[in-house]
Parts: structure tokens; sequence; C-alpha cells
């Protein structure tokens, strides 16, 4: 039977825990009730006698404040607008990734052309475009023939677009490499 290691997965979203209810320990807090009017500093027991009423759960929202900033809502929904906001903030920084297009020393135009238009897509999505080549048995002599295919295929990729070269040509253990983006 298979033991399956990677079956506990963390949740997609890093939710912070907030303390409620008694789990708060601090002596006095600054109240905001649920109307959103502030009650000023009242002992804990007093805080959870209004939360309890309410019928509402006491949320400490700013622990590190002095003294601690504690809300009276319901637990369930704020815990779901927490959700919402860390959702919306991770939808709007969108990462830029690097794609890759490997090129050989030996290519053919069809082939160039083919990885042009691969690269030309990237950039299009505002991808930054990783140009690999491998060099094997004795093209590793002719490195400067490589690097040449290299800086044409870029010049082939600026008559599309304004490019600039984030890392110059590389070569390392018959791999050259170098990093493109799209000038914004």
């Amino acid at each position: 039977m298979r033991i399956h290691r990677h079956r506990h997965r963390k949740p997609k979203y890093d939710i912070p825990e907030f303390k409620t209810n008694n789990q708060i320990k601090s002596e006095e807090v600054r109240l905001l009730d649920h109307t959103g009017t502030m009650r000023g500093v009242v002992p804990i027991a007093e805080a959870l006698k209004i939360a309890e009423e309410a019928g509402l759960d006491l949320i400490e929202v700013s622990p590190k404040a002095n003294p601690p900033v504690c809300k009276i809502l319901d637990h369930g929904s704020f815990k779901y607008q927490k959700e919402k906001e860390i959702k919306k903030q991770r939808a709007q920084s969108k990462q830029t990734e690097i794609k890759g297009v490997r090129l050989s020393l030996k290519i053919g135009a069809n082939d160039l052309q083919v990885r042009l238009n691969q690269a030309n897509k990237f950039l299009e999505k505002g991808n930054k475009v990783r140009l690999e080549m491998i060099l094997r048995g004795r093209e590793k002599a002719h490195a400067e023939r490589g690097k040449e295919v290299i800086e044409n295929f870029i010049e082939l990729v600026r008559e599309s677009y304004d490019v600039k070269v984030e890392s110059p040509v590389k070569t390392q253990h018959g791999r050259m490499n170098t990093i493109i983006a799209r000038v914004k």
C-alpha cells in the first residue's frame, strides 16, 4: 500500500488567526461595538458580557496595540471577509513568470520562426523569456557561434516588441542562456 506523503496540503490562502472571546488574555481592551462606535478602554469581562448580550463574538483585531483593539462581530462572517480580501490582493498582484525558449546551434529557419512566435506570445502576456541553448559535444568549441544565434534571435524579437536584455548571455557547463523582457 502506497503511503501518501503529500496528503495534507496547505490551504491556498494564509489567513491570520485572530483570538476570539476567552482566548484573549489581556485584562483591558479598546472596544469597538457591533454598531461601529468606540466604547473606549474597558475590562475584558465587560467586553465579553457586551458581546454575549449582542449574540456575537469578541475578536482581537489588533493584538500589538496597547491595550489591544477588539471588535464585536460574527466570527464566521469576519473570517469570510478576511479570506475575500486576501483573494482580491492575490488576484491583483500578478507575478511575472519566466518562460523558456530553447534554441540550438544548427536551428533551421522554420524552427526559428516557431520559437520566435512562442517568444512573442510569452512577451505579449507580460512574461519574461529565458533563451537557452544547450551545446553538445563538439558544439562546445563554437560557443561564439551560439552567442551569435541568440543575439540574432533577440534582434528578430525586437522587430515585434521593444525588449531589453535583463541578463547578458552566460555560458555555464555547455549551456548558454539569457533573459529578455518587454520594456513597459
